[in-house]
């Protein structure tokens, strides 16, 4: 179980947080994984959980986490309480990658997963040098994620784009996002849009690209 006091080790001074450090995450880490891959209110942007076993935990680090090419646990005091990922594309886009982090919530509005990212984007660019851009895809609905972008010096092109679970975004109609920023569906009802809203398939769901590049400015 977490580690009650652990949140108030983080120290915050001048908007820089002193306590907080990137490493490789491996097996050890599972109990601090559970913590936020069984938390809904964690997972719901997520592509995975809400997870319900320690076994479910151990299979995603074993099969997802450590054979990917960039992921690191977010850590306070070298515990995990977070991780971010750096995802590199091929061929002619071998020039851009893909960043993606979650949080665990007792951490969220401490300047924790921004930190993380400006760290994370310091890191790729210095270690991939071929890297010129690095992107963020955000769920409409997650303005969280989306103000932790722009605090740590990502811009946000338009409009909204949907996402599949692979392949290219494409534009959405953007009377749809309207829709959905309007009544504020929940994320699992964007697979039920229909093909009238220029969605070729179920399983798209709108999203915000965010960008730094290389010689961007974190300052």
């Amino acid at each position: 179980m977490e580690d009650n006091s652990l949140a108030s080790t983080i120290k915050e001074g001048d908007g820089e947080l002193s306590d907080i450090s990137l490493r490789p995450m491996d097996l050890s880490d599972v109990d601090d994984f559970m913590v936020w891959a069984s938390d809904d209110k964690v997972t719901h942007f997520c592509s995975y959980g809400p997870y319900t076993s320690r076994e479910q935990g151990i299979k995603h680090i074993e099969n997802k986490v450590i054979p990917h090419p960039w992921f690191m646990a977010i850590c306070v005091n070298n515990r995990a309480i977070g991780a971010i990922s750096v995802s590199a594309n091929q061929g002619n886009d071998k020039c851009r990658g893909e960043i993606g982090y979650v949080l665990g919530s007792k951490y969220w509005g401490k300047g924790i997963a921004t930190r993380a990212v400006k760290m994370a984007s310091d890191a790729i660019f210095a270690e991939w040098p071929h890297l010129e851009r690095l992107e963020a895809l955000v769920d409409v609905e997650n303005v969280g994620s989306q103000k932790v972008l722009l605090k740590a010096g990502f811009m946000q092109e338009d409009p909204a784009r949907w996402k599949p679970h692979s392949g290219p975004s494409i534009s959405p109609n953007p009377n749809l996002i309207d829709s959905i920023r309007n009544h504020s569906l929940k994320h699992t009802d964007y697979r039920q849009s229909s093909r009238t809203h220029g969605i070729p398939f179920p399983d798209r769901k709108p999203v915000f690209d965010y960008l730094i590049g290389k010689n961007d400015s974190y300052n």
